[in-house]
């Protein structure tokens, strides 16, 4: 690393930019500074566990940007959500901007980059498939026509195309009918609105700044396609990182089902298929029948008749393939609908096909300890029947494609379970001794701020829905809380339930997720000091509220995975294979996290005060409840109902 890496000083620029910014710094968020500036200069991944108020953004986009500097190179910048790139994006750095270019030389530079499909796409707008409902009176038009309609008048006034400035959205059917995906889209090179194009201008903002906001998808692809996404970078920050196991296991997760099979053959059969199309509709019709004949859950083995039929799946996608790829001449010029609709199902027709081998290969060693993929039946009444396959790890993935590419600095509010960095760690593919690591801790005085209750009287948790005792303490601390309750349940049924039981018995309005969007419920909750909000596993970690109106979380259960979730199920086969404990290597990390996520709702301010109570005694009674307590913040605990009434009462009357 050049000696200019070294500088600017990137202690003293936070120190302009909290004084720029208001505010005064806080030791954690120094030690994280710090920690993250000798990380990109000695070129060493980094993981830090920055609790909620620590400043950690600051922390880690001033080395970024002081590096990118002195370097001439761009971080990259990967979060989970949206709203924290929005935080990024639209606050945290212009203020950075502003605060910064008077002591730097120069003003930082940043952008952001999302998927194609977050893009309006002007090749598809400018050929409507039905040109005629310009015809018909807006007043007739349909609730999607209408839609569309507003969505082709800001086209011609949007500087960015990009769906989340456009305010109100729209559903995402109608989305659909205005953007491409990635595999969609003809090329710049090739589609008559290239030069004009919204992906392509976000892409080129992005080559030559500072600063590449985006997010762990795309990150994903990034890394673990052939091409390259992402403007060309030395470190990576990953916020939220957290999510990072889930969204790269999300990426590299494919499906196969009879009614997309069908759908495929279909759009082929459009384009010039010399009748294979008809071949791959027949066998996409078996598929479905037998299918339906197919044990649902994961496959450690794979009946001959499904790998007979899958074999000649694959080969008939694969001359279908070969049918349709190549544009005939002056097609692209003179019809690039139809040459975009060619380009993106002869990938589709890739990808299905590469996805039934990846399905056979797990099944072609004959010893299911061996396999590196999963493969399970999912069954659904209403989308109907799909295989799917997906990684056993994605450790091995990312140690090749992310970690030794370039530096990487990992960042959350919860990355030690069981209070170390190990089982974090080991998921990412990040070997012992090839990271440092640092708790930065919170400005929060966690003991003094909130109490964690176990209600140890309780039954242990059932299969049939929440017990009347259970019930009963939901009421008794809610009425003691005034309201003022967040309800973290394990199940959309146990969370229906009680709301419909609280509904009953307690004067307070109790939204439960699925009333309405998320976001509104959250906005309601927020602005309603007595409102109570029931919800599932969104709510564990998206909630935002401080103040008063969440003086209390409620936690129904511990959330262990379902023991029909084929793919955690697999993982802890596997660790247990190995000589691991699967429970704890994966059921118990999969609940700590989510405890501590959850727990974290409570304190989002430094005068937050409140209670966590958790209705499940196992916490407190079986051996791994003292992982799961570690993985929490060390809140003040009791299992004595009276005191945390008591406390309740007292904050209610502050």
């Amino acid at each position: 690393m050049p000696e200019a890496a070294l500088s600017p000083d990137t202690g003293q620029l936070l120190g302009t930019a909290v004084s720029a910014i208001g505010g005064t710094t806080r030791p954690g968020q120094v030690a994280m500074l710090n920690a993250v500036t000798k990380a990109m200069r000695e070129e060493r991944h980094l993981a830090v566990q920055a609790g909620t108020g620590t400043g950690k953004s600051l922390a880690y986009l001033i080395p970024a940007l002081a590096h990118a500097q002195a370097t001439g190179t761009t971080v990259v910048v990967s979060t989970a959500t949206i709203a924290l790139q929005r935080q990024l994006v639209e606050r945290d750095l212009p203020r950075l901007a502003d605060a910064l270019e008077p002591v730097m030389g120069r003003r930082p530079t940043f952008a952001i980059l999302k998927g194609r499909s977050n893009y309006l796409c002007l090749n598809k707008i400018s050929q409507p498939e039905a040109p005629e409902e310009a015809l018909i009176d807006e007043a007739d038009l349909s609730w999607m026509g209408r839609h569309i309609v507003r969505l082709n008048e800001w086209a011609q006034e949007t500087e960015s195309g990009d769906r989340d400035s456009l305010d109100p959205g729209v559903p995402d059917l109608a989305w659909k009918q205005v953007s491409v995906t990635a595999r969609e889209c003809l090329g710049a090179n090739r589609c008559p609105h290239g030069e004009d194009c919204f992906a392509e201008s976000a892409r080129r903002k992005a080559q030559d700044v500072d600063v590449v906001v985006t997010n762990h998808a795309l990150l994903a692809i990034d890394a673990l396609s052939e091409g390259t996404i992402l403007p060309e970078h030395d470190v990576v920050v990953i916020d939220e990182a957290h999510e990072l196991d889930g969204r790269i296991t999300a990426v590299a997760t494919a499906e196969i089902s009879g009614p997309a099979l069908t759908l495929l053959a279909k759009r082929a059969g459009k384009l010039g298929a010399e009748g294979r199309d008809e071949k791959v509709s027949a066998l996409a019709g078996d598929w479905e029948k037998l299918s339906t004949a197919m044990p649902e859950g994961r496959w450690n083995v794979i009946d001959p008749s499904a790998t007979s039929l899958l074999t000649a799946l694959r080969d008939a996608l694969w001359s279908l393939r070969q049918s349709i790829a190549r544009s005939p001449d002056g097609e692209v010029a003179n019809d690039p609908t139809t040459a975009a609709e060619r380009q993106s199902v002869a990938t589709a027709l890739q990808e299905t096909h590469d996805s039934i081998v990846r399905v056979l290969e797990v099944f072609a060693t004959g010893d299911p300890t061996k396999q590196q993929d999963v493969v399970w039946l999912n069954r659904d009444d209403r989308r109907g029947d799909t295989l799917r396959v997906a990684p056993l790890s994605v450790a091995g993935l990312l140690a090749a494609r992310l970690f030794a590419e370039q530096t990487v600095i990992l960042t959350s509010a919860t990355l030690t379970l069981g209070g170390r960095f190990d089982a974090m760690a080991a998921a990412w593919g990040l070997a012992r001794g090839s990271y440092d690591s640092l708790d930065a801790g919170t400005p929060f005085d966690p003991a003094k701020a909130a109490i964690l209750y176990t209600a140890r009287n309780l039954p242990d948790p059932g299969r049939d829905g929440l017990p009347e005792q259970t019930l009963d303490e939901i009421a008794d601390l809610i009425t003691a809380a005034g309201g003022r309750t967040l309800g973290l349940f394990s199940s959309r049924r146990a969370a229906e339930q009680a709301t419909q039981a609280m509904r009953m018995r307690l004067p307070f309005d109790i939204l439960c997720q699925g009333d309405d969007g998320t976001g509104a419920l959250v906005e309601r909750f927020a602005k309603s000091e007595n409102t109570c909000l029931f919800g599932t596993l969104s709510l564990w970690q998206g909630v935002d509220v401080p103040g008063r109106t969440c003086s209390l979380v409620i936690i129904d259960r511990i959330p262990f995975p379902r023991p029909d979730d084929p793919l955690l199920q697999a993982r802890k086969d596997a660790a247990d294979a190995d000589g691991r404990n699967g429970f704890m290597e994966v059921a118990a990390s999969h609940a700590a996290l989510l405890m501590a996520q959850g727990a974290g709702r409570l304190l989002r301010r430094t005068d937050d005060r409140g209670v966590v109570a958790v209705l499940d005694n196992r916490l407190v009674t079986r051996r791994y409840g003292s992982f799961l307590l570690n993985s929490m913040p060390p809140f003040w605990r009791t299992s004595d109902s009276k005191v945390v009434r008591g406390a309740l009462e007292r904050l209610v009357a502050r």
